[in-house]
């Protein structure tokens, strides 16, 4: 749009001068400030010492904690060059550190394969750092330079001699991007664990305050898939692997079965993890797929059935990991591998190893293809059943369950679902409510356990079929996000044993049939409080012990204390005050951060292995609400 009387000319063009844009706009090259970006800068700084390991130059990798808010580095890899780069006069070392798009990763002969192919990483990562400090052993030598916000601080200089060879960098994440935000050391130690097994020559420490650990796996992702099944329960023996590097690209993966109805497939390009998968993982599902086929029609399994690409997937767990020259990404984040070659380098490697396994391991080979077939038969069942609670349209109220009480507003965003726990709290939370924008779904005692049953089993469940029809966006394969009838889902559960076993049912459903919503941040858990504290007319509410301690101290001598068993013992004003109205309430989004930490964690907590699950829970007891075991 023109403004008379305005122009435009070059004093409106402003240059960014160095690392000022990263600054600027981190999240065009993190993805976001969040916690997912502040633990990314941690990835870019490991996954260059990882490109070291899979140039053949390094096997050692040390991660040091140094507090809740910086970190150290150190590999024993070749080392950042320090001479003078000819074109610019400056060391190596400060140009790779300080400019974008500078680093060994263009040219072919330093990184045949690597996971940083923009030349961005360590650069941006100081950019974004309030403080950095790079230390390099080469020639016998220890160089070393200090960095500030991107600027260096110091030259490079020689402080002393050294033993072999590496680099060494420890940075501390600006404030004034991140705020407070700390290192989650849990998620660390996935990702330090999941490179170990991706790379079986290399092993990687991870040192946080007084805990130290080792990470070493000679086996590779075949380990891995049996360390993911360790929580499930494998219907044969064997993992199948299989690896062949044609035309300079690598090709590995490694598959076992298990009794779950659900597929995990981790895949990955050059040691980064890709979550939306890509065309790797394309290849790897046509190739099952086609085996597969050709082992039933060859055996005579099947007359004239073939299995679709979901059926061979059912209870699948796979790890699928490329090596790629040069890798199309979607993102700096590497989310999604776009390669078109790579969809058919894989699909032909492994349909060669799995038809080779297959013939050599009849017995095995068998009980995948009946699995796949069951789960076939399974699917039309399902089919029919799923025709039962689809939706024609998103706001078509004639057929949303009896049990609704639907909203009024009809734009989604500002829509909110509460699934209520129990019937008593259900009409409380009708009464309550601000019936413009939220909508009550009350659940008649406990769902069934999605992890223990087969989607015939499941589509049957009344109290299912409701939760699909009033969210909308049916389930599976069959998810349609355009569909979804509320910006918010929210979780309300009373604060005990039964309470969080339903909220751990509910999650459980959400996550296995209608994992994009929790993706994008539509599913939160309502926190009701557990005390109400009075003294006169003054009344207050604690959502912690600690909380109400205070409260109690703050009110001095008389104070009425009462803990709440359930929200049912809440009046529909109370209810609304502490736990529904938008301007008081406490609500905890509920993230998949790590989707191999979150699929372990639901089997663990709702799969069939008791034994398993009471060791997670006395081992997390500070961590995580108690539930029936």
């Amino acid at each position: 749009m023109l403004i008379l009387g305005e122009s435009y000319s070059a004093k409106h063009i402003k240059i960014l001068k160095g690392l000022e844009g990263v600054r600027q706009r981190p999240a065009m090259y993190i993805g976001d400030t969040s916690k997912r970006g502040f633990h990314h800068l941690m990835w870019e700084i490991i996954d260059n010492s990882v490109d070291e390991a899979l140039a053949g130059y390094c096997d050692k990798i040390v991660v040091e904690l140094m507090d809740s808010s910086s970190a150290k580095i150190t590999d024993n890899g070749r080392g950042i060059p320090v001479d003078i780069h000819p074109e610019t006069g400056r060391s190596a070392l400060e140009e790779v550190v300080t400019t974008l798009h500078a680093g060994g990763k263009f040219e072919k002969s330093a990184y045949k394969v690597s996971g940083g192919l923009h030349g961005v990483g360590v650069s941006v990562v100081n950019a974004l750092s309030s403080e950095m400090v790079v230390e390099v052993r080469r020639d016998g030598k220890l160089y070393r330079q200090e960095y500030e916000r991107g600027i260096a601080k110091t030259p490079v200089q020689v402080v002393g001699e050294a033993e072999g060879t590496g680099t060494s960098v420890f940075f501390r994440p600006d404030k004034e991007i991140f705020g407070e935000l700390e290192w989650d050391v849990k998620l660390i130690e996935s990702r330090v664990k999941e490179l170990a097994y991706l790379n079986p020559g290399l092993t990687i420490i991870l040192v946080a305050g007084n805990k130290r650990e080792e990470y070493s796996f000679p086996d590779g992702i075949a380990a891995y898939v049996k360390h993911i099944n360790e929580v499930k329960k494998a219907i044969h023996n064997s993992v199948i692997y299989g690896k062949e590097e044609p035309d300079g690209y690598g090709v590995e993966f490694a598959l076992q079965y298990n009794e779950t109805y659900y597929p995990t497939i981790l895949s990955f390009t050059n040691t980064i993890r890709n979550e939306e998968g890509g065309t790797h993982v394309i290849g790897f599902k046509s190739a099952l797929t086609r085996a597969v086929n050709d082992f039933i029609k060859k055996q005579k399994l099947s007359k004239d059935k073939r299995v679709g690409g979901d059926d061979v997937l059912e209870g699948i767990t796979a790890v699928i990991h490329v090596k790629v020259p040069e890798p199309q990404f979607e993102g700096q984040t590497k989310t999604k591998l776009g390669n078109s070659e790579v969809k058919h380098i894989v699909e032909k490697v492994v349909y060669d190893i799995l038809v080779e396994w297959f013939e050599k391991n009849l017995g095995e080979a068998k009980i995948i293809a009946k699995k796949a077939l069951s789960a076939m038969e399974a699917r039309e069942a399902a089919k029919k059943a799923k025709e039962s609670v689809r939706r024609k349209t998103v706001f078509e109220t004639s057929f949303l369950p009896g049990k609704l009480a639907d909203c009024m507003e009809k734009d989604r965003e500002k829509a909110e679902l509460f699934i209520v726990e129990g019937e008593s709290a259900g009409g409380s939370a009708k009464q309550g409510r601000d019936r413009n924008f939220q909508a009550i779904l009350p659940l008649k005692g406990k769902i069934i356990n999605v992890e223990k049953a087969n989607q015939v089993k499941v589509l049957k469940n009344e109290e299912i079929k409701s939760l699909i029809l009033a969210i909308g966006t049916n389930i599976g394969n069959d998810f349609d996000m355009s569909k979804l009838r509320y910006g918010k889902i929210i979780i309300m559960t009373d604060a005990d044993v039964d309470g969080n076993h339903i909220r751990t049912l509910l999650l459980t459903f959400l996550f296995r049939y209608m994992k994009p919503l929790i993706e994008s941040g539509n599913v939160y858990v309502a926190q009701p409080p557990l005390y109400k504290i009075w003294k006169g007319k003054k009344v207050e509410y604690a959502y912690s012990d600690e909380e109400k301690d205070s409260i109690v101290e703050q009110l001095g001598g008389n104070v009425n204390v009462q803990r709440y068993k359930g929200l049912g013992e809440m009046n529909p004003e109370q209810l609304w005050e502490t736990t529904m109205n938008p301007e008081k309430r406490l609500l905890k989004k509920i993230e998949v951060e790590d989707a191999e930490m979150a699929d372990e964690l639901f089997s663990i907590l709702m799969g069939e292995d008791v034994s398993k699950r009471r060791e997670f829970i006395e081992a997390h007891a500070a961590e995580v609400s108690e539930l029936d075991v």
